[in-house]
């Protein structure tokens, strides 16, 4: 067993307003935000962390919502100088921000960089304002379009834009405007992906008309064949990504990749190959709670069982279009490959959802379009 490649997140969990559709861990902002006490908070849930993973590079980092551009420059750098202070942080890490165009004004993404941030994700979702209004979105198209000219200028070496198909009485069409608008604006990274109903959410109380599975799949169709002529390579089930600029720390997740998670809600991966175990981790998940000193950050540690890990290793390496060297399940499991795993991965090879070869398993084209039916061999 080995310890794979590690990542860290970091959540930020305010919201100028919830969107109906999100099931993340986010709060509408109701009064000032407590940027100085909650960055405090992080760095010293990071620095417990720490005691984990002895001296392991961070590969990655991810700021993510909530909204995190929300918070000023300054907070962003203050954050990013205290992981440096308290992990091995690599050189070259790809430190990623989400922004929502409504909280971005002129020049904030150029302080955001100079902060040491080299990637940033903008939720644009729809640049048309009758979805934008059902998806509850602060911002309009205008704010969408003078958002990514921000990315463009602020000299930031690679940005990735958020879009979503299946809305609402959303047409073929319809999506294909939206998408064919994100193109023109040359993004290096696309995350192109459905909008589902999640359980306790707005929608789910009170589920919106959505298109029908035929017209979902013309639009992923019609949507994908877009991007690839446009240069954008496939790599994962929503991910699109010119050469070069695919998503480091997603990949680093699909790979079933450690991960330390801190901020409120902030779920962790960590494996102790010496040990051989895993471990996952869920901090605090209401921010008045988090930032009480008389309580813990941790909100539960639990060990993955031998039993569940096949599971959870597919349910991740399937996702990427890439194929999985057969020795990454032992490497990053600890295990050996038991007669049901290989009835598993027969069936699903027999079933056309899996190719195998003596060093790769590789999902196909019919894999990656019923994904749900190649990891129930698994279950």
């Amino acid at each position: 067993m080995l310890n794979p490649p590690l990542s860290l997140y970091i959540h930020i969990p305010w919201c100028v307003q919830k969107c109906p559709y999100c099931d993340f861990n986010s709060h509408g902002l109701k009064s000032a935000l407590p940027e100085k006490e909650y960055v405090a908070h992080l760095l010293d849930d990071l620095a417990n962390d720490a005691k984990h993973i002895g001296n392991r590079t961070v590969e990655t980092i991810f700021i993510g919502g909530g909204t995190p551009s929300l918070f000023s420059a300054e907070a962003i750098h203050n954050i990013l100088s205290g992981v440096k202070s308290r992990v091995n942080l690599s050189n070259s890490a790809e430190i990623t921000m989400e922004a929502n165009p409504g909280t971005v004004e002129a020049g904030k993404f150029s302080g955001f960089y100079q902060a040491g941030v080299n990637r940033i994700s903008v939720g644009i979702q729809s640049f048309q304002e009758k979805h934008l209004g059902v998806l509850g979105r602060i911002h309009n198209a205008h704010q969408a379009e003078n958002a990514v000219k921000q990315a463009h200028t602020a000299g930031l070496p690679t940005f990735n834009l958020d879009l979503m198909h299946g809305l609402p009485e959303q047409s073929v069409d319809n999506a294909m405007s939206d998408l064919r608008k994100g193109i023109a604006l040359a993004p290096y990274h696309l995350s192109w992906y459905q909008l589902t109903i999640e359980p306790n959410t707005p929608f789910y109380s009170r589920p919106p008309e959505l298109p029908d599975d035929d017209i979902l799949w013309d639009i992923q169709e019609k949507g994908h064949a877009l991007l690839e002529a446009e240069g954008f390579q496939q790599y994962e089930i929503s991910g699109y990504a010119k050469p070069g600029h695919q998503c480091r720390h997603n990949l680093n997740y699909w790979r079933f990749g450690d991960y330390i998670g801190i901020g409120c809600g902030a779920h962790g991966k960590i494996t102790d190959a010496k040990n051989g175990t895993i471990h996952r981790t869920v901090k605090t998940k209401h921010p008045r709670g988090y930032m009480e000193m008389s309580r813990p950050y941790i909100d539960s540690t639990t060990q993955v069982q031998a039993e569940d890990l096949p599971f959870e290793f597919f349910m991740n390496r399937f996702r990427l279009l890439e194929p999985c060297p057969i020795d990454d399940y032992h490497n990053f499991t600890g295990l050996t490959l038991s007669d049901d795993v290989q009835y598993a991965l027969d069936d699903a090879q027999q079933k056309g959802l899996l190719e195998i070869t003596d060093k790769t398993w590789q999902v196909t084209a019919r894999g990656r379009r019923y994904l749900n039916s190649l990891l129930s061999c698994f279950v």
